[in-house]
């Protein structure tokens, strides 16, 4: 690293297994995988883990049961009795004592009472968790579809959807992917410590002020401003599930043998809890989408376990799935600007309308009206999709929180494109240094493209990158997963020149929204690609991702790229941004998106040579 501090050691918690997860979501807001699921797990041999097995459904059904006091032996009874005191045994000493005596009937009821309650919430839980489509708001294929005119409308806030695509995302006739990498932002989680500390004291502010409300804010009187901190929610537990479904279902082809530790991906997180508990809700859904699939017999079961590689986000260590190093960056105040300067202009007509019709006696500020804005993705996304369900919806699925309906559908057309513009400035295009912060990824990624050793010299840390246990290189290994912020993926994204095509000047003025953007009551889900456009609800959503691919085609596949046939063998890039197929920029990209990997790797240029990491330390 040029100018910086680089802190090569692996930090903190290095390895945790994807199947020794069986924390308490009531206590955390985070859902691990229960203890009958971590039982589909073992060691892959030959490789290598840091963990013993767990272990498994019924290990421990050789041990030696134990007579009950008083009980006869078997030398003492007759055949029958023998068989009868058998029975018994089986039953085990809580049900002999409850259930085996006729006399304890009200013992009985009381012990049946409890227990239904008890099933029915781990059944309940199992489903939740486990289940590939609890609600017809969310799916694996399609994301969250409910509501789209306010739940695509609501920048990095919004749910998962799947972005339409002028290039279809299907994989070419006659071509086979041969490679495939998932970065994914953690799910959709709760506010974090400073916006939540805002969210409270607006309410709190309205409700020690207001004199009187208008019918579609009297339920503030009664809200109560319940919600958690920094981690996921029960809905973005279960996006991530649904994620890992998703994932397997369209790579299922490079799982080549679900026995091998190889043929399965390769997990990494960046070293926030959730974060690392969307990975592990990721792989929940994955191997719930192979066992569904491959239907194994039990003599392949327990799976091998998969370990996953946490990279601390301490201040001085070396990620690149988080950025912190580079310190003119950090100290960068681009996007905060561009959104002062944008709420300024916007904000006051949407201001006044609350204050004028919506209470009295309390007088809200701009921020105070953002603050409310806030609360209709939080507090929708706080509670699992089936929970709150109303006829009114078309699929029938999750109801909107009511701070929605405070406002209009171009209201959050103002909320969409003024987030838009925080993360453009603040982490993308619009920050001269925002692409050097995603250089040491893109070099990760070359790495695995390619076979071959990480060179880089900026985020990367060369303890990690190289060693086969936590930076694998086999051939072997052709699937990959990492999990990661939105920030930071905005950075990675601007250093895959994902977004040269946007002009900054004219669809991203920091007073006027652009035509282009979207007229009031449009559904982004329902518009094709505008050229130019920049929409970070299209980009990094909560569980939002981005799949790179690598295929090869024979002569009878789709595009020019293919019709030499001194180019029939040669790999091919692809990569999709939330199933949207992005034409690949510099490297001659064909028109399926698709670019020479030798190509793709020339155009990344200034990732190669550290970007502009010197100007982090000036």
């Amino acid at each position: 690293m040029r100018g910086g501090i680089r802190s090569e050691e692996p930090t903190g918690e290095l390895f945790r297994n994807c199947a020794e997860l069986n924390m308490d979501p009531a206590t955390r807001g985070t859902s691990r995988v229960s203890s009958a699921f971590t039982s589909l797990f073992r060691t892959g041999g030959g490789s290598q883990h840091k963990y013993p097995s767990l272990g498994h459904d019924g290990e421990d059904s050789e041990s030696q049961t134990q007579l009950l006091p008083g009980e006869s032996t078997a030398e003492d009874l007759d055949e029958e009795s023998q068989l009868q005191q058998q029975q018994r045994k089986r039953r085990g000493l809580l049900y002999q004592l409850v259930w085996g005596d006729p006399n304890k009937i009200f013992v009985k009821l009381i012990m049946f009472l409890l227990m239904v309650p008890l099933f029915s919430y781990l059944a309940a839980a199992s489903l939740r968790v486990l289940s590939p489509n609890p609600s017809p708001c969310d799916s694996p294929e399609l994301g969250y579809q409910c509501d789209p005119k306010t739940t695509h409308t609501l920048g990095q806030y919004s749910p998962f959807f799947s972005v339409p695509s002028d290039i279809s995302p299907s994989v070419p006739e006659g071509c086979r992917l041969t490679f495939a990498q998932v970065l994914s932002r953690h799910g959709a989680r709760f506010p974090t410590p400073g916006k939540a500390a805002a969210i409270s004291a607006v309410l709190t502010k309205i409700k020690t002020s207001a004199t009187w409300y208008a019918p579609d804010f009297e339920f503030i009187k009664d809200y109560n401003y319940v919600l958690g901190v920094d981690h996921l929610t029960a809905f973005g537990e279960q996006e991530m599930v649904n994620s890992g479904i998703k994932f397997y279902q369209r790579y299922a082809s490079l799982i080549r043998d679900y026995t091998d530790p190889e043929s399965l991906p390769f997990v990494r997180a960046s070293g926030q809890e959730r974060v690392i508990a969307s990975a592990e809700n990721f792989t929940t859904g994955f191997y719930s989408a192979l066992l569904a699939d491959k239907n194994p017999p039990p003599s392949s079961l327990p799976l091998p376990r998969q370990e996953m590689v946490i990279i601390s986000e301490s201040p001085t260590a070396n990620n690149t799935m988080h950025h912190g190093l580079c310190r003119a960056f950090e100290d960068s105040t681009t996007g905060d600007a561009a959104q002062a300067t944008f709420i300024a202009a916007n904000f006051p007509p949407i201001t006044a309308r609350l204050n004028a019709q919506g209470f009295k006696g309390v007088t809200l500020s701009d921020t105070d009206v953002l603050s409310l804005m806030d609360l209709c993705p939080f507090d929708t996304v706080a509670y699992p999709p089936s929970s709150r369900t109303t006829s009114s919806s078309p699929l029938g699925g999750s109801k909107l929180s009511p701070f929605c309906s405070l406002f209009t559908a171009q209201d959050f057309t103002v909320y969409d494109y003024l987030q838009s513009l925080g993360k453009f400035y603040g982490y993308g295009p619009g920050n001269s240094l925002a692409a050097t912060q995603g250089v040491g990824y893109v070099n990760e990624l070359l790495a695995r493209l390619t076979g071959s050793p990480v060179v880089d010299n900026t985020t990367t840390n060369a303890t990690l990158d190289g060693n086969e246990d936590t930076f694998p290189l086999s051939r072997n290994r052709t699937v990959f997963a990492d999990f990661s912020h939105d920030n930071d993926m905005m950075g990675i994204l601007t250093a895959l020149r994902i977004f040269e095509g946007v002009d900054g000047e004219k669809m991203m003025d920091n007073t006027t929204i652009p035509r282009e953007y979207g007229e009031t009551g449009d559904d982004p889900a329902g518009l094709k690609e505008r050229e130019g456009v920049f929409k970070v609800g299209w980009a990094v959503p909560f569980a939002g991702r981005v799949y790179f691919e690598k295929m090869t085609c024979d002569g009878g596949g789709d595009g020019e790229i293919l019709q030499s046939e001194e180019k029939q063998d040669k790999e091919l890039v692809r990569i999709l941004v939330n199933d949207r197929v992005v034409k690949l920029n510099g490297c001659e990209a064909d028109e399926l998106g698709r670019c020479r990997l030798d190509k793709f790797v020339e155009s990344m240029e200034f990732a190669r040579r550290g970007g502009d990491w010197d100007r982090c330390f000036v």
